[in-house]
């Protein structure tokens, strides 16, 4: 008898769907004033907490022996790996956003790191004046006047707001991850994406436990601010810009989390 495997992509609509029925059954048990981009601040903290379940009992400890054992340039190559996979949607989206030199930029990076760099493995195209960038189909919505929406914590993914959310399942339906046949192999691949981007995240997650802050409207803030950014290239409009961190610790772990969401999210 063959079990059913679901897919990834049905999974992450499932999320997608259960997050947004449960944020909508929600809205009216949110009281007092909020943050006016997280009015669902009540049910988002309660899957914030799920996550946080998630990532300390099964997600780090997987991510931590994944650390100590595979050596760094293993690491790396996996890491040039999905940057590679991502390169390609990163190129969709310029093209979208009508960013034709940059789309240029990014073919010729997918081109010498998918063929010189072994399937992605080792970033070539950085060393010629390819830079990584970072475009996806939620930004591509911004570039076209789609508004935030509500901040969203999805179930295990995460961060995200209603637009954002919109432009995963967009992006994911067409990541070639997803066309494994084999679903071992597949999952297999979904899992390691899971422990290379976890890897990614762990310094700044470890400092913000550590600091005084309130974890979730920091990660929260960073996770806006981030996403502003994006969406400017990096000069967001003044009056769109965050107002500074407080002390010198609030600031640098500002930094950390900044260096750490720079990975893909694809």
């Amino acid at each position: 008898m063959t079990l059913y495997s679901p897919s990834p992509l049905s999974c992450l609509r499932l999320l997608t769907l259960l997050s947004g029925l449960l944020l909508l059954s929600a809205c009216a048990t949110v009281k007092g004033p909020g943050d006016k981009h997280d009015p669902l601040e009540s049910l988002n903290r309660t899957v914030f907490n799920f996550n946080e379940g998630v990532y300390k009992y099964v997600l780090d400890p997987v991510t931590e022996t994944y650390q100590d054992v595979a050596p760094q340039p293993v690491q790396t190559g996996v890491s040039n790996f999905f940057n590679n996979i991502d390169d390609l949607f990163v190129f969709v989206n310029d093209l979208l956003q009508l960013k034709f030199a940059q789309a240029a930029s990014d073919l010729g990076r997918l081109a010498f790191n998918t063929t010189a760099g072994l399937f992605g493995l080792i970033d070539v195209a950085t060393y010629m004046d390819m830079p990584k960038h970072h475009e996806d189909f939620g930004q591509t919505l911004a570039t076209w006047g789609v508004g935030d929406g509500p901040y969203l914590v999805l179930p295990l993914l995460g961060p995200s707001t209603l637009r954002d959310t919109g432009g995963l399942v967009v992006d994911s339906r067409y990541n070639p991850i997803l066309d494994i046949k084999d679903s071992e192999a597949r999952w297999g691949v979904i899992g390691l994406k899971a422990v290379d981007t976890r890897a990614g995240l762990l310094p700044a997650d470890r400092i913000a436990g550590k600091s005084g802050v309130d974890k979730y409207n920091f990660i929260r803030d960073a996770y806006l601010q981030h996403r502003r950014s994006l969406v400017y290239d990096g000069n967001p409009p003044n009056q769109l810009a965050p107002a500074p961190m407080g002390d010198k610790e609030s600031q640098d772990l500002e930094l950390e989390l900044e260096k750490a969401l720079q990975a893909p999210a694809n």
